[in-house]
């Protein structure tokens, strides 16, 4: 997936009003994503993302903290300055964008590093096949 298109279908997901909207949401899911992540698993998923959105989830891997959706949300929803509500949103345009822009596999691998609740903001209730 080209990167104009990633942030096209993360705006319409997210009903954002513009693009620079959009990027600054991808921009913070995909850094707090890159914290809970190990930095081998962070490499690996952005190497399947086109860029700077990989660059985005690589610049913030320091190496998987343990944190759960709740504590996820609520750091989206400080990096954006929204409600953890409007940061579940947020995190699931973004996220779901990615799960359509991997391969499975990687998805899986990413899904198996993180607790559950994750699945869904990804828009998958189970690993992918």
């Amino acid at each position: 997936m080209r990167y104009d298109e990633f942030v096209a279908r993360v705006r319409e997901r997210g009903e954002y009003p513009d693009r620079a909207e959009t990027e600054r949401v991808i921009q913070q899911v995909l850094g707090v994503l890159a914290q809970r992540l190990s930095p081998d698993e962070a490499e690996d998923l952005a190497a399947q993302l086109p860029l700077p959105a990989g660059a985005w989830l690589t610049a913030r891997s320091g190496g998987a903290v343990a944190f759960g959706v709740r504590e996820f949300l609520g750091r989206v929803a400080s990096g954006v300055g929204a409600t953890e509500r409007t940061a579940e949103w947020d995190a699931s345009a973004v996220l779901s964008t990615v799960a359509e822009a991997v391969s499975g596999g990687e998805l899986n691998d990413v899904l198996t590093q993180l607790p559950s609740g994750f699945a869904v903001l990804f828009g998958r209730p189970v690993l992918s096949d």
